[in-house]
């Protein structure tokens, strides 16, 4: 015995039926000839009921073949009659067998015959429960009783019985079951009970907490009074097993699965509207204006209409959700637009049951002419259409630009930003403008001595040099500025000489025309014929008759053989140069599933909406999007995406976001839900990470968990020798340690180039907006923050009390509180006096041993958001209010003096924080080298310094304090300019910067 439960929730927009513009509406539900009923919501036009209606199921197997119909009725103010509002009829098949899984659907209300006049739609939650018992419950099949009211009290009272005896069986099972943590699958098929994948209980996760902080697994006791003044455990990363291809190895994984097999596979019904001819007029004038309708029980998809076109071609993709399917018919029925009611055509039907099955990488399924079929299924005379119906999954080719039955409710011009993208950043490149001198300028007075500057601007970039330090009409200024420019270059450099804001001579240089530098050696300065400024056409006509000769000498280069920072370097997903010749082979690919989303907050709640969520990934230079999942607090994607890598000091940046944008409201900004930062080199290569992880999102009022995004991440090597000869090279290109840019260069073409990426995606269709460029990027990283910088100190006291710990153990060895351990202490101590050269050795075979202690202890989880590291827990409303605060301070300060000097005092502070920040890192990258945190750094570290053990061990300290002073005393000539492989290996360990919000 089963039982099916139907929660109808609220509907929106209904038609007025009591002839004042509103309604009484109730819904009616009839499953197996059963009937029950809500209340009434009187004058109401978007009424909410939230009620649960429950039916008996005889077999369970028999609920696949049967059909749900929900009706909306409008009672009139006797209750004698009620008004047809409009009904949806849901399939046996798309309901789901467990709560868990159950998800609020909104469906659009559909006609009951051609003169029905229905509008709006309803929100349902339909799932179903094995059950031993059974409650007779079931009212009156009578479709018209005789006294409403007296049906309204009687399902009324059955509605209760029925919710009293559900919620009583649920309360049992709970306090039968331990109390743990269970995640579904959430792809099973709608006639299979879902088996949990992971059940993780209130002990295993602290345990899991602590595995995010690096600490060994301990027992439950001691987890908890190390976590008691940590992070709290819904801030924790939790791991997780879904069904995916990846994870069931060879004889469990499905074939067909091999493109996405990070996700789980989701079916759609496709139907390809490609073109028609030979279509008949309709009206008496003799056109037709054909459009087509394909609908699938209450989903409805429509193509564009075409006038007075008898061979249209439409070529149109529609996505229809298996789970969600409500018929097993599909209809493609072509209709003729008019200005009051469309008129019929043809039709052409398919059973879902014969749809072939297609399985990527197969060519497309090729389409077909069918002939057209009247309302009584005899062939038309004339008229033929070409369609192409199967079956796929989100793997499919069809199914970024398909129109999907998940959007009904989104209108045709705000469909595009509902569905997924892949964008691309402009390759960005440093422009050099070396300004040298002038000659024959001509003065706008000649009675005094010419004092010009010089201006150069490229697209909304602009900067002016210092005061010439030759004066006069042949001036000299010998200064270098740098822009940020980006491909295709159809932009003009615009060069002008000024006077006290006054244009002397101008010159425009083409973007193109500049040489691409991709060695080091600097190209030959160039002269350019300066052009005449505005003011200048109007003087006399003796100065027209001379000639103008001044000119001005630049040196310009587009310099490819430098990385253009466009975000912190904290967190850089990019490090190659800008030339491509200069660019190396990749050594891995990375694999991202975004799968789903769980337990979202309500971001549109005062709209009478939930969440209308998406998510956006960045690696490099590409940017994917996935589809907005309209009116879900539990979105499934089960999108896979794949980035080449080509260092491994590298973080990929997930996020989520709220649509804001679906309406047509093109001033809003898309909302923030929460990110997710990995850093690749803390990932090991060919594993399959599952976790869900915390969506944290620190708001002018406090910190906020939104709820949890689940990922599935890959990373897979494909150059092992490339890959580790990588720890020993520079971060950077060459070039950045040869011809070294300024710190406060620095940070300006960094602000410039974030300007240049939002701009350009912003520009896309769908745009890829500036909100967004902006939280993945970390605009405002480098901005002062109390919160920071507490988070930044609370790091360095970290690493003070491990060097406390140590002087405390050196203490209990001196006050011999373990015997044993001082005894030990006192033998090594004797052996390396008497014995010093074994000094050195014993060191580096400690390191060896120490690293091998931890391998077992190491942190299996990837790093995540700590709320707690990143003081974001406890932070009160004055720096709440000071972190949000914008640059410069739009705050009414009485004395605009007073203004500047705290604008002055955050940006001390902001450079205070950042030397605080880069000490934190340099002792937390310290500890990385023993911790595990990056597997292949520990690895070779260790085995270095095993090596170094046997070689000191071996070699007499005369001969190596020899060769290491000939070394740090070595000539210049024998010197590089580029950093030594270990420095570079210390600034590729991973720190906990990436943990921080």
């Amino acid at each position: 015995m089963a039982r099916l439960v139907v929660e109808v929730l609220n509907a929106k927009d209904l038609m007025p039926k009591d002839g004042q513009g509103s309604a009484s509406p109730f819904v009616q539900v009839e499953f197996a000839g059963k009937r029950k009923r809500t209340c009434t919501k009187p004058k109401n036009l978007n009424p909410s009921w939230n009620e649960k209606l429950v039916f008996n199921v005889k077999n369970s197997s028999d609920l696949g073949s049967q059909t749900i119909e929900v009706c909306v009725y409008n009672e009139d103010r006797h209750g004698h009659r009620k008004n047809f509002l409009g009904r949806v009829r849901i399939s046996g098949t798309s309901v789901p067998y467990s709560e868990q899984e159950a998800a609020v659907q909104r469906y659009p209300l559909d006609k009951r015959g051609i003169f029905s006049h229905v509008r709006g739609d309803i929100a349902l939650k339909v799932h179903a429960f094995e059950s031993s018992e059974e409650v007779d419950t079931d009212p009156d099949p009578d479709p018209e009783p005789v006294n409403d009211a007296e049906e309204d009290r009687y399902n009324s009272d059955s509605n209760e019985l029925d919710a009293e005896y559900y919620y009583r069986r649920q309360s049992q099972k709970k306090k039968q079951e331990r109390e743990a943590r269970t995640f579904y699958s959430l792809g099973a098929e709608g006639g299979e009970a879902p088996q949990p994948v992971f059940v993780e209980a209130q002990s295993d996760i602290l345990q899991a907490a602590a595995r995010a902080e690096g600490a060994p697994s301990r027992s439950p006791t001691t987890v908890l009074k190390m976590q008691s003044g940590g992070q709290k455990p819904e801030y924790s990363i939790v791991e997780t097993k879904p069904p995916v291809a990846a994870r069931l190895g060879y004889w469990g994984r499905d074939k067909t699965a091999s493109t996405y097999d990070l996700v789980e596979p989701m079916n759609y019904l496709y139907v390809r509207v490609v073109k028609a001819k030979d279509l008949p007029w309709m009206d008496a004038s003799g056109s037709l204006d054909p459009y087509v309708e394909v609908r699938v029980g209450n989903y409805k998809g429509v193509t564009p209409h075409f006038e007075r076109n008898q061979n249209p071609e439409w070529n149109k993709v529609f996505a229809f959700s298996k789970e969600r399917l409500q018929s097993s018919m599909v209809e493609v029925i072509l209709k003729d637009k008019d200005l009051s009611k469309d008129d019929f055509v043809g039709k052409v039907t398919f059973d879902v049951r014969e749809v072939p099955q297609r399985v990527p990488p197969d060519s497309p399924l090729a389409p077909q002419w069918y002939k057209l079929l009247d309302k009584k299924g005899e062939l038309l005379k004339r008229g033929d259409i070409m369609l192409a119906v199967w079956m796929g999954t989100q793997a499919d080719e069809a199914f970024p630009d398909a129109w999907h039955s998940d959007a009904h409710s989104v209108s045709q011009q705000s469909m595009s930003s509902t569905r997924s993208k892949v964008y691309f950043s402009p390759r960005l490149y440093y422009l050099r403008v070396h300004i040298f001198a002038a000659q024959d300028l001509v003065p706008p007075d000649p009675s005094r001595t010419l004092d010009p500057i010089v201006r150069v601007e490229l697209d909304t970039q602009g900067r002016t040099t210092r005061a010439a330090s030759t004066k006069g009409i042949h001036p000299e200024w010998n200064e270098e500025l740098m822009f940020i420019a980006w491909e295709p270059f159809n932009e003009n450099i615009v060069v002008s000489v000024e006077e006290k804001n006054l244009v002397i001579a101008r010159v425009l240089i083409p973007l193109r025309s500049v040489r691409k530098r991709v060695e080091s050696k600097l190209p030959d300065p160039q002269w350019f014929a300066l052009q005449k400024p505005a003011w200048a056409e109007d003087e006399k006509e003796v100065q027209r008759d001379k000639p103008f000769l001044s000119r001005v000498l630049l040196r310009l280069s587009l310099d490819g053989n430098y990385h253009v920072i466009d975000e912190s370097i904290q967190f850089g997903s990019d490090f190659l140069p800008a030339a491509n010749q200069l660019r190396k082979p990749s050594i891995g690919i990375l694999e991202v599933g975004i799968l789903n989303g769980r337990n979202l907050q309500a971001m549109k709640g005062k709209e009478g909406k939930l969440t209308d969520a998406y998510c956006v990934a960045k690696y490099g230079n590409k940017w994917v999007r996935t589809r907005t999942l309209l009116d879900n607090l539990h979105p499934t994607w089960n999108e896979q995406y794949t980035w080449e890598v080509y260092d491994p000091y590298t973080v990929v940046t997930i996020a989520a976001f709220d649509n804001r944008h679906i309406n047509g409201k093109d001033d809003a900004k898309d909302q923030r839900i929460g990110k997710v930062r990995i850093r690749l080199s803390t990932l090991e290569t060919d594993q399959v990470y599952t976790h869900s992880y915390p969506l944290l999102v620190l708001t002018p009022s406090g910190l906020k968990k939104n709820g949890e995004l689940h990922l599935a991440i890959r990373f897979t090597c494909t150059a092992w020798s490339k890959m580790l000869t990588q720890y020993g090279k520079p971060l950077l290109p060459k070039m950045h340690y040869v011809q070294p840019i300024s710190i406060k260069h620095t940070d300006l073409m960094r602000h410039w180039a974030t300007g240049v990426v939002m701009t350009k995606l912003s520009k896309a269709e769908p745009p890829l907006r500036t909100e967004v460029v902006e939280y993945m990027l970390d605009v405002d990283y480098h901005m002062f923050s109390m919160r920071k910088s507490k988070a930044n100190f609370h790091r360095i006291m970290l690493l003070v009390s491990g060097i406390q710990y140590v002087g405390d153990w050196f203490n209990d060895v001196c006050q011999w509180k373990n015997p044993v351990t001082t005894i030990l202490i006192h033998m090594l101590f004797l052996i390396l006096v008497c014995y010093p050269e074994l000094i050195l050795p014993t060191f580096f075979l400690y390191l060896f041993v120490i690293g091998l202690w931890n391998y077992p202890l190491r942190a299996r989880d990837p790093p995540h958001m700590d709320a707690h590291l990143s003081q974001a827990e406890n932070v009160n409303e004055d720096e709440l209010q000071e972190e949000f605060e914008t640059y410069p301070t739009n705050k009414s300060l009485h004395i605009d003096i007073l203004r500047r000097r705290y604008d002055r005092l955050r940006t001390v502070a902001a450079r205070v924080q950042s030397v605080t920040t880069d000490m934190a890192t340099q002792g937390e990258r310290v500890l990385a080298l023993l911790n595990w945190r990056d597997p292949r750094a520990t690895s070779i570290f260790i085995s270095l310094s095993l090596v170094c053990a046997v070689f000191l061990y071996v070699t007499p300290f005369q001969v190596v304090a020899l060769l290491l002073g000939l070394y740090v005393l070595r000539h210049p000539r024998f010197r590089s300019k580029y950093p030594p492989a270990p420095v570079n290996f210390f600034k590729r360990l991973p720190s906990r910067a990436d943990s921080l919000l």
